[in-house]
C-alpha cells in the first residue's frame, strides 16, 4: 500500500469532514487535552445540519459549546466523566451521565454504545504511515478501531508518544491537517494543608515502589516529598509535569519495576508544553489504552504498587465518595477503583485515599457519620485501605467497623471531633 497516496486522497477541510456526521449519530471525542479542538469547533459551527447528535466522552478541556444552553436540539452530551465544562448540562437534565470504570470504557464502543463517528487527534504519520495518538490513547484507540467513520485532526504539535498508541493512515477515513498548540493544564497551587497531606502520603512510599498518581494539588504535593526516595516507577492512568523533576533527578527511573521494567506506563497525559516536549519520542514513556493500564489484574502485576487518589467525603464505615456532592454528579469514578483494586492485588501494594479534613473554608468536615443524602459510594468500605488527611493516617484494612471509625475520627479536623464522637457512640453503642 502506498500510504502517502492514501493520505493525500483522504485530505479534507474541517468543514467538509464534519459534514460526514449525520443526525442521530453517536460521536466519540478524544479525551482531555487530546481533544481535536479544530474539528469540534467545525462541528459546532455546522450544527444546523444536525439533530440529536449524541456526543460521548470523558473530560473536555475545550469550550464544549455543544453542551451550552440552546444547543439541545442539535447535540446531547453523554458524559463518561462529568467535567467542569459539561457539568451544567448534566445537572439541568439536557445531558446524561453513564457510570463506567475507566478500565472498561474502551470496550463499550463495540457493545452498549456503538460508535458512528470517532473524532481523534494525532501526530503526523511516521515513515511507515503510523500516526501517534499522543496524549490521549485511553479510549481513543478503541474508538478509532470501532467507529464506522474516523475523522482525524493531524497536528504537528501533537507529541509522538510510543507504546500501543498508533493508528495507521489506512484506518482513518478523513484527514484534516491543522496545527495548533495543545490544550494545557497549569500546575495547581499547593496549600499548606495539601503539603501536610502530601508529606503523610509520601511517608507510606518506599524505595523501589511503583506509583499511580491522580491529578491535582494532592498528587503534586506528594511528589514534593519524594525527592529523597530511590528507584521509583510509574504505572498510572495519567501523569503531569510534577514527575519530570523526579525523573531528571533520577528518583523515578523504573529500574525496580518487575513489570514493564524501565518504562513509565500511562494512558493519557495532561500538563504544560514542558510535559509534551518531555514525552515526545521518549522511549521511557509507554502509552496504552485504559483496558491495559487500568485493568486491575494487569496493573496489579506490578509489585509494590502504590495508588494515590482523592475524594469528596468518607463516612465512619470507611465508605468513600469521590464523584458527587450529595445528589449532584461532579465527576466520576475514573480510575480510582481500578487502581485501589490493583494495589490490593499487587504483591506489597498499598492504596491511599487522601483529602483535606474540611471543605468550604473549614466549615464542613469531610469525615462524616453518614454520607450526604444521595451521595454515591465510589470506593467501598471493603476496598479502602489507607485514608490520609493533614492530621494523620488511618489504615482501615481488615479493621472492625468500630476501630475504623475511631481511627477516622482521630484524623478528622479537631473542630469536628467532638460531634463525630457523639455520633460514634450513638451509632455503635460504645464508648469512644
Amino acid at each position: 500500500m502506498d500510504w502517502k497516496k492514501t493520505y493525500k486522497n483522504r485530505l479534507l477541510t474541517a468543514d467538509a469532514a464534519v459534514q460526514k456526521i449525520k443526525s442521530g449519530n453517536r460521536i466519540s471525542i478524544s479525551h482531555a487535552v487530546g481533544e481535536p479542538s479544530y474539528l469540534v469547533e467545525a462541528m459546532v459551527a455546522n450544527r444546523e445540519s444536525y439533530r440529536d447528535v449524541e456526543i460521548v466522552h470523558m473530560v473536555s478541556m475545550g469550550e464544549a459549546e455543544y453542551a451550552h444552553p440552546g444547543m439541545e436540539q442539535y447535540f446531547r452530551h453523554n458524559a463518561l466523566f462529568v467535567g467542569a465544562k459539561t457539568r451544567k448540562t448534566v445537572q439541568d437534565g439536557h445531558g446524561d451521565f453513564t457510570p463506567c470504570y475507566f478500565s472498561q470504557i474502551p470496550n463499550i464502543w463495540g457493545r452498549t454504545l456503538p460508535l458512528d463517528v470517532a473524532l481523534i487527534h494525532v501526530s503526523p504519520p511516521d515513515k511507515h504511515g503510523y500516526c501517534s495518538l499522543g496524549v490521549s490513547v485511553d479510549y481513543s484507540k478503541h474508538a478509532a478501531e470501532q467507529a464506522k467513520i474516523v475523522i482525524a485532526q493531524v497536528n504537528t504539535h501533537m507529541p509522538r508518544t510510543l507504546g500501543d498508541c498508533f493508528v495507521h493512515v489506512s484506518e482513518i477515513d478523513y484527514i484534516v491537517e491543522y496545527d495548533q498548540p495543545l490544550l494545557t493544564l497549569n500546575p495547581p497551587k499547593i496549600s499548606d494543608v495539601e503539603k501536610a497531606i502530601g508529606e503523610n502520603c509520601a511517608s507510606l512510599v518506599k524505595d523501589g515502589d511503583c506509583l499511580q498518581l491522580g491529578i491535582g494539588a494532592i498528587p503534586d504535593a506528594v511528589l514534593l516529598f519524594l525527592k529523597g526516595k530511590k528507584d521509583l516507577g510509574i504505572h498510572t492512568e495519567m501523569f503531569s509535569d510534577g514527575v519530570i523533576e523526579l525523573v531528571e533527578a533520577g528518583v523515578i527511573n523504573n529500574s525496580k519495576k518487575n513489570f514493564n521494567k524501565g518504562k513509565m506506563v500511562a494512558t493519557f497525559l495532561m500538563g504544560t508544553q514542558k510535559l509534551y516536549d518531555f514525552v515526545d519520542n521518549n522511549p521511557m514513556i509507554s502509552m496504552h489504552p485504559s483496558t491495559y493500564t487500568n485493568d486491575p489484574y494487569i496493573a496489579g502485576q506490578n509489585d509494590n504498587l502504590v495508588s494515590i487518589n482523592s475524594c469528596v467525603q468518607v463516612d465512619l464505615l470507611g465508605q468513600v465518595c469521590s464523584e458527587t456532592v450529595g445528589m449532584t454528579q461532579i465527576s466520576a469514578v475514573g480510575g480510582q477503583v481500578d487502581f485501589v483494586r490493583a494495589a490490593g492485588i499487587s504483591k506489597g501494594g498499598r492504596s491511599i485515599i487522601a483529602m483535606p479534613s474540611t471543605a468550604k473554608g473549614g466549615t464542613i468536615s469531610k469525615i462524616v457519620s453518614v454520607l450526604d443524602e444521595g451521595a454515591a459510594v465510589t470506593t467501598s468500605r471493603y476496598d479502602v485501605e489507607y485514608l490520609v488527611t493533614e492530621h494523620g493516617i488511618a489504615n482501615l484494612k481488615n479493621r472492625t467497623v468500630r476501630d475504623r471509625a475511631r481511627m477516622l475520627i482521630q484524623i478528622a479536623h479537631p473542630d469536628f471531633r467532638a460531634d463525630l464522637i457523639k455520633q460514634f457512640e450513638k451509632r455503635f453503642n460504645a464508648k469512644f
